[in-house]
Formats: C-alpha cells, structure tokens, sequence
C-alpha cells in the first residue's frame, strides 16, 4: 500500500567540516534538494550551535527537509519528508552531490498508510 508521505533519511559520514559548520551553505543545500525534489518552498530556521554544528529546517508546502550536523565527526543526518506529486529521491541524490559525503546511507520509509476501514 502507499502511504501518505515518503520520508527518507539520509546517513552522511566523511563530509568536509567546514561545511557542516556552515548554516547558510547548508541551508543552500536544502534549499537546492528541495527544488530538486520538486517541493513548493514556505520558509527556513537555521541555528548555529558553540562550539560547533548546525542544524537547518526547511519547511515547505509538502512537509519539510532539515540536516543536524557534527562536524567535529564529519557526520551530517539528514531527512525529507514529502507528500504530493514530489520526487524526495531527487532531492536525496542532490543532498549526496552536494554534501559529498565519503559514504551514505539512505532509508526510505511511506508514512502514513491509511488502512481500509
């Protein structure tokens, strides 16, 4: 049965430090995965954590993408959780080319499966 969202999570390990400290890059990653998965934008929260790591929320129309970063371990989590006519695959693959992770792990889950009466 199909559900009504997909959401997957994405496991990144080995990415540049530098760039999980970086809200505003990381949130151009979102922003980037989230046209790619063909998501309607509303609006984004990042917050810079001391003394290091990030996490960034981008909410939009169909659910939401967000990232949580360590980079003290070069390790990034991530999700996209959509509903709708959205491809969140494509954004997976978008988030991985722009992260460049040395290894991932991606989990794909349908949410939401509605159960005949």
């Amino acid at each position: 049965m199909k559900g009504l969202a997909t959401h997957v999570h994405v496991e990144l390990w080995g990415v540049d430090g530098a760039l999980l400290d970086d809200p505003p890059r990381l949130e151009q990653v979102l922003l980037a995965s989230a046209a790619a998965a063909k998501c309607t934008v509303l609006g984004s929260v990042k917050h810079q954590f001391q003394p290091h790591g990030a996490s960034v929320v981008v909410l939009v129309a169909e659910s939401h993408l967000s990232i949580h970063t360590w980079p003290e371990h070069g390790y990034a989590a991530a999700d996209i959780l959509t509903c709708g006519e959205t491809l969140p695959e494509e954004g997976v693959k978008s988030l991985i080319a722009l992260m460049k992770p040395a290894r991932s792990e991606v989990k794909r889950y349908d949410r939401g499966i509605v159960q005949p009466p």
